[in-house]
Formats: C-alpha cells, structure tokens, sequence
C-alpha cells in the first residue's frame, strides 16, 4: 500500500465545505476565528508537530474545544500521543484484522454508498452482537484496533473520494445504528466496548459525526435519552435521532432511496453478505479515487 502524506490528500480535493449558516467551518469564518486557527498551528509548530496541521484539522479541534485555544492545544498534543501509543499512523499497514469475515457475522458493521450531502454511510446492526461467541475468535482489544483502521480508512480514503465527488469538503460520517432485536443483556455485554469506542471517537476522532440514527429503537429508550439531554453538548444532542421501528420516512430525508438498501426501506437492492463484503461508494469509483489510491477493504487478507 502507498504512503502518502495528509497534506497531499487535502491537496487533491476542495477544501472548502459546502455552504452554512454555522461559523467555525472553512466555508465560513469569522475573523476570531480565523485568528485562532493561525494561533493554534504556530503553537502546534512550537511544539514541532509538522502533521494534521491543515485549516480544517485545526478548526475540528477548535469546534471540539468550542473555540479555547489552550484546550484545543491540549486536546491536539493528547490525540497526536494517543497516535503515537496506539499505532496509528501506521495501523493501515501494520493490522490485519483476519477474523472480520467471521466477527461481522455476528456484529454487523459496514459502509454502503453516500447520504444527500455527500457523507458515507455507515451501518451498525448492534441488535444481532454475540459477544460471548466473538470473544472465542477475537479480542476486545482487536475489536478496537479494527474500529481505528476503519475511522483511519474514512479519514484517508473515504472522506477525499466523497469530497470529490460532491465538490466540496466533507468531514463526516452519517452513522445508521440498528437496535432491531436488541436486548438488556446483549447491551450490557458490549457496555464496555462502545464505552471505549465511544471515547476513541469522542476524544481522537472530533466532529468527525455528521448525523447519527438509532433505529427501531425500543420502547422507553427515547424517554431514557432525554433524561441525559442535559448532561450533553447542545451540538452533539442535534445531530443525533432516536426513531422507532417507524424509522424509514425519516431516513430517506437524509439518504437518497437509490443508497438506501431495502432492508432499511430504501431501494438499494443488496443482500446482507454483499453488504458486509462490497464496500460500495465513491471510493471505489476511479472517478474519485486520488493520488492516495483505493481505500483498503475491510475484509482484509
């Protein structure tokens, strides 16, 4: 697999993000806050990072840390460690996750196509995870290990080809998860595992959420959420829908029907193995595949 710097990968796509009424996005800055970004690099500098520098590296740190400079630095410095303690600036080349075939068949995870502005689309099926029989071929810490390559695959693959092919940046993911068959228990075995997961994202991975969907989401569950609401960032709590088993009607505002597969009311017709082992999006079409190449399979060997 090439190597290929993070610079030259913004390079070869827009880097301006499609237009919005929010301030702190490429496509629309206010003066501080193109100041702070300024400031931020040439600390970051100081410090001798040469990496992840670029505007919108330095602006999803600064939204993360609602635009303090001192904690948008600290937040940087942890994550850039992290990076170094994990493995991650190799992991593409260094990991391979060869259980995935079978780990999938029993925690379904996948990308498939794009929704309307231009993010991939990934699903969770979280409902059918048997975590007992997943723990006789793998570990929670690979289980990990595979959720950094795929949020380093979106980042360097994914993410260009979708900016290319809608003309603009695009910085995140809409998350489908899917509660269908989800029980107190079942829940409970994988607390421990969403709780590092949920920080790895949180923590490493910043405003890299775009939309985020539970569905078929039990009876209580919207009721219980509320009750966190407050303890939550006002932001994140707007991107995040929680939605019945009468979920479809809003799902197709976000994700055109032809993307959409069947199984979820749209009209994308794949069957469950084509969508844990096809992998289809912009980033497997040579219209939008960059310099950096083809992003990796997930099923890897």
């Amino acid at each position: 697999m090439t190597t290929i710097s993070e610079e030259e990968i913004l390079a070869s796509y827009p880097q301006v993000n499609a237009p919005t009424d929010q301030t702190g996005y490429t496509s629309n800055l206010t003066e501080e806050q193109k100041q702070l970004v300024i400031d931020l690099r040439k600390r970051l500098q100081e410090l001798g990072y040469k990496s992840r520098l670029d505007d919108a590296s330095m602006l999803r740190f600064l939204r993360a840390r609602k635009f303090d400079l001192e904690k948008s630095l600290e937040m940087f410095v942890n994550c850039e460690k992290w990076r170094e303690e994990f493995g991650v600036n190799t992991i593409l080349q260094d990991f391979h996750y060869q259980e995935k075939p079978i780990v999938a068949s029993m925690y379904p995870q996948y990308y498939h196509k794009t929704d309307k502005d231009g993010r991939p689309v990934y699903f969770e099926e979280l409902g059918k995870v048997d975590l007992y029989q997943m723990l006789k071929i793998t570990t929670q810490e690979r289980m990990l290990k595979n959720l950094v390559w795929e949020y380093e695959s979106m980042v360097q693959y994914r993410l260009p080809a979708c900016s290319r092919q809608a003309g603009y940046l695009v910085e995140t993911s809409c998350t489908i998860l899917d509660l269908k068959g989800i029980s107190v228990s079942s829940a409970y075995s994988v607390i421990g595992y969403v709780r590092e997961a949920s920080k790895i994202g949180q923590d490493y991975y910043p405003e890299r959420m775009g939309k985020f969907y539970l569905i078929n989401a039990p009876f209580g569950f919207a009721t219980a959420f509320k009750l966190f609401k407050p303890f939550l960032d006002p932001v994140t709590v707007s991107k995040i829908f929680i939605l019945s088993s009468s979920y479809q009607k809003e799902l197709l505002k976000q994700i055109p029907p032809q993307n959409l597969p069947t199984k979820f009311g749209g009209l994308s017709q794949v069957t469950d193995q084509e969508l844990l082992l096809n992998d289809v999006g912009p980033w497997r079409d040579p219209k939008y595949i960059g310099p950096e190449g083809e992003a990796p399979r997930s099923f890897q060997t």
